[in-house]
């Protein structure tokens, strides 16, 4: 005989495949919502902050050098890190931008 007969498959055999499938699925998953999707939200954070960068904001440069963007250009930034030294940095390499708030004191500072 030539041709082999063909036996109906039982359903566990399905079932055995979906259940060795599943821990890889919740893996996935739990990898997604701790480590994948924070850090796209924080790099679309850092985009409209790098965005919105304006004259007189105080800056923080990947290499840690503080100061005043004095002219925000496409894609680099003026930065005045002392009183008439002014650097040209791209606009990637500003790691965050400094708002002093304000002190809750109702007394203002003896000077």
């Amino acid at each position: 005989m030539l041709i082999s007969p063909a036996y109906a498959q039982d359903v566990a055999g399905l079932m055995g495949g979906v259940v060795q499938f599943a821990p890889l699925v919740l893996i996935f998953a739990v990898f997604y919502f701790l480590l994948i999707r924070p850090q796209q939200l924080r790099q679309k954070e850092m985009k409209a902050m790098l965005g919105a960068l304006k004259r007189g904001d105080k800056v923080v440069t990947g290499g840690g050098i503080i100061g005043t963007v004095t002219k925000a250009q496409d894609n680099d930034v003026e930065v005045e890190i002392a009183e008439g030294v002014r650097i040209k940095v791209l606009r990637d390499t500003i790691a965050s931008v400094i708002n002093p708030k304000p002190a809750n004191d109702s007394k203002p500072a003896k000077g």
